[in-house]
């Protein structure tokens, strides 16, 4: 595990100086009853020993003498990041979500671990629901379900856990300590870059010799890959949704993945090409209700860079910016298109020096980088969950739904598989989108065409659409 961030993660880190560009994540563990609060909280205790991060907080080197320090919480307090309250009258499942909506708008404490898990009892039907709320730097979609994995069983009765693992050791680091510890980081990571690039140019430097035509035209291919990563971004392509603020409106979409499947292999497509391809049209048609049209928004497309070599949880993603086709009617036509330009973002040459790019836009002014960030129309991922039913210290997980953050975005649609079903978190910031009941509305509908092509005629349900009106 690293000490200090890597550049990638301090990107966000830093761009949360701008409240509207917060790297929160929060998802919804759905359950049948209440879990075993002494064996959860165990379980959860676990889970910190494993993966440190979930002990640490985080140091900023004065000067930006080098990436912020991961430092062990010498005052590290479960009862602080694990609650317990009681859901709040009427009991209903739009309690939990404006929960988590608040959940979603409020910063961290910066002086502790960047995470909070809430269980809300007593829901109606004796249910409950777990609200986990985190950092980006913590952890990256698939880091999530690393964590996950110590936290669920797939029986109901629990497994116990034979011995407790050791827990880390706090730290207090004075400022002369962590100046003489930052300035050593930065020697070391400046020598290791340049080690490295010294390495990967050496077969370069024999290809230039020997295969000079092909060398030249891979290191322009790099050159025009970086270009695309970091091209100026100065305006949206939505002609409405234009303003960024800080409210949010959560709500949930509900696709069974057997049919998103086999709906987007009509079209010889993936399950991610058709849930883009019905994301597009969801926009598509918000724009004619509006009495405009678009042909193309831009996306911003979260991409795993995760080996089996890197620490469980921590966040291994970076993030690649690219238009869209949106104003194609037909999904089967939208489906190779949508997979065609994911394909091509996935491959992107730049992904191998994400790092190095990341450093270089930590030294722009953040006016400059979290204009482009605002400029982004939507942000879509897609996480692969269980494919199982999983129990939380003897409860049932009946659903799991996720929200990301806009970082800058009108929307973030997280797509998340669990147990045969897609559960499709939107998080949308109001100030883009006032009327979110039709933009909901209108990814139905874009949602539904898709489904059509695999012979599903049932609309797609949004069972949680409404936060209580007093919102």
């Amino acid at each position: 595990m690293d000490v200090f961030m890597r550049d990638s993660d301090a990107f966000s880190w830093y761009m949360e100086r701008d409240p509207i560009l917060r790297s929160t994540v929060v998802a919804v563990a759905w359950l049948d009853r209440s879990p075993d609060w002494p064996v959860f909280s165990e379980k959860l205790d676990q889970a910190t020993r494993l993966i440190p991060m979930f002990r640490q907080r985080v140091l900023q080197p004065p000067g930006r003498l080098s990436t912020p320090r991961w430092t062990f919480d010498d005052g590290f307090d479960m009862s602080w990041h694990l609650r317990r309250i009681e859901a709040p009258a009427p009991h209903t499942p739009d309690t939990v979500i404006e929960f988590a909506r608040q959940a979603a708008m409020t910063a961290f404490d910066r002086a502790r671990p960047l995470w909070e898990f809430t269980l809300i009892e007593h829901l109606e039907g004796g249910r409950a629901a777990l609200v986990m709320k985190l950092h980006h730097s913590l952890t990256d979609g698939l880091g999530g379900m690393q964590l996950a994995l110590l936290l669920f069983d797939t029986e109901r009765e629990p497994v116990r856990t034979s011995s407790m693992p050791v827990a880390p050791v706090g730290e207090r680091l004075d400022t002369p300590s962590l100046v003489r510890e930052s300035l050593t980081a930065s020697v070391a990571r400046a020598t290791g870059v340049a080690s490295e690039w010294a390495w990967s140019a050496l077969p370069s430097a024999v290809r230039a010799v020997t295969q000079p035509l092909r060398s030249a035209g891979s290191l322009l291919d790099a050159a025009r890959s970086i270009g695309r990563t970091v091209a100026p971004v100065r305006e949206t392509l939505s002609p409405i949704m234009k303003d960024r603020g800080l409210g949010r409106h959560l709500a949930v979409v509900e696709v069974g993945l057997a049919d998103l499947k086999r709906s987007a292999a009509t079209a010889g497509g993936t399950i991610n090409d058709g849930f883009m391809a019905a994301i597009a049209g969801g926009m598509r048609r918000y724009h004619e209700r509006h009495g405009t049209t678009v042909d193309t928004l831009r996306v911003t497309l979260p991409i795993s860079i995760r080996t089996a070599n890197d620490p469980m949880g921590g966040n291994r993603i970076t993030l690649i910016r690219f238009p869209v086709p949106v104003g194609d009617a037909d999904p089967a036509s939208r489906i190779p298109d949508m997979g065609r330009l994911c394909r091509a973002a996935r491959d992107e040459r730049s992904l191998a020096y994400t790092n190095a790019i990341a450093g270089a836009l930590n030294l722009l002014p953040q006016a400059v980088v979290g204009g482009m960030l605002k400029h982004v129309d939507f942000l879509a991922s897609d996480v692969p969950g269980f494919a199982f039913p999983v129990y939380l210290a003897g409860a049932q997980m009946e659903r799991y739904t996720p929200f990301g953050p806009t970082i800058g975005a009108s929307v973030n649609l997280t797509l998340l598989s669990y147990d045969g079903t897609c559960y499709i978190g939107v998080t949308i910031d109001t100030a883009a989108v006032p009327d979110h009941e039709v933009l909901l509305e209108c990814l139905r509908e874009g949602f539904d065409e898709v489904l059509v092509l695999g012979g599903k005629h049932e609309p797609v349900r949004l069972p949680l659409h409404d936060t209580p009106k007093a919102a």
